[in-house]
């Protein structure tokens, strides 16, 4: 329950603040696109996947990583991009990217990756377009018809994800705290951790050139994870909680690495305010 309120509410938030005439304009930037493209399909899974293979990470907590790496754009996102002083109209379109490459790339990914979830992939598509798709979709609608009713449906639905978010980061503490791992194994906090940094700067690097808010949508995007979606084929299957508590990681995390990288993506910014 804490999921969907989490993913529902926060999706919801983010369509009603959404201008869908500025989330649109972007996607005419091609080398915007074509970087988006690359490292949410690209760089994104094919590191979570040479991590699996580098950290003597348990399987069942090596699933969870492939899946996270699947899921790119926390609900949180446009968050940090504010505190880094980034283009939100450039978020908006990095998040319908995302959203509409998940549908798309993990129902068919799901099974490459992980063999062991033997699902169709309608049966991973579904919850995909009810949790992420439809909540962002109906925001942005509610506020291209009614913008004044979409302020005013966005103040309480920010209440609610709230509630949502604080709720999932207790559950969160709570099954962690359940989960251990032997000597020999990594940790899956330590594999999140060099997930969430490898990404971070990745998506840094390859956006040498670009204005600097534009660059720090291209990085803290990937630094996001989703968590609805990267849970999403867990839901039609019976997990192993070890895969559970290794997808939850990744909300606060993420979170953490995230809000460090945004201050200091956002010191010239001010700087060139002042």
């Amino acid at each position: 329950m804490s999921v969907i309120g989490f993913m529902a509410g926060n999706l919801l938030a983010i369509g009603l603040e959404t201008n869908l005439r500025a989330a649109f304009a972007p996607l005419t930037d091609k080398r915007f696109v074509a970087m988006t493209l690359l490292i949410d399909w690209l760089l994104c899974p094919a590191f979570a996947w040479l991590l699996t293979r580098l950290l003597p990470v348990h399987p069942a907590y090596a699933a969870g990583l492939l899946l996270i790496g699947l899921a790119p754009a926390a609900p949180f996102l446009p968050m940090m991009v504010r505190r880094a002083g980034g283009d939100l109209a450039y978020t908006a379109a990095f998040m319908l990217l995302a959203a509409v490459g998940t549908v798309l790339v993990m129902p068919l990914a799901v099974p490459f990756f992980l063999p062991g979830l033997s699902v169709d992939p309608w049966t991973v598509a579904k919850p995909l377009i009810v949790l992420l798709f439809l909540p962002m979709a109906a925001g942005m609608a509610v506020q291209a018809c009614a913008p004044a009713a979409a302020g005013r449906l966005l103040r309480i639905v920010r209440r609610v994800a709230d509630m949502s978010t604080l709720l999932l980061l207790a559950a969160i503490g709570v099954r962690y705290s359940t989960a251990s791992s032997p000597p020999s194994e990594a940790s899956p906090s330590a594999a999140q951790l060099f997930y969430a940094i490898g990404l971070v700067v990745g998506g840094y690097a390859l956006g040498a050139g670009m204005p600097a808010s534009q660059r720090a949508v291209l990085s803290l995007g990937p630094g996001t994870r989703n968590l609805g979606a990267a849970l999403a084929p867990l839901l039609v299957t019976p997990p192993d909680p070890r895969t559970m508590v290794m997808v939850a990681l990744a909300v606060p995390i993420t979170l953490g690495i995230t809000f460090l990288a945004a201050a200091r993506l956002g010191r010239p910014a001010v700087g060139r305010q002042e």
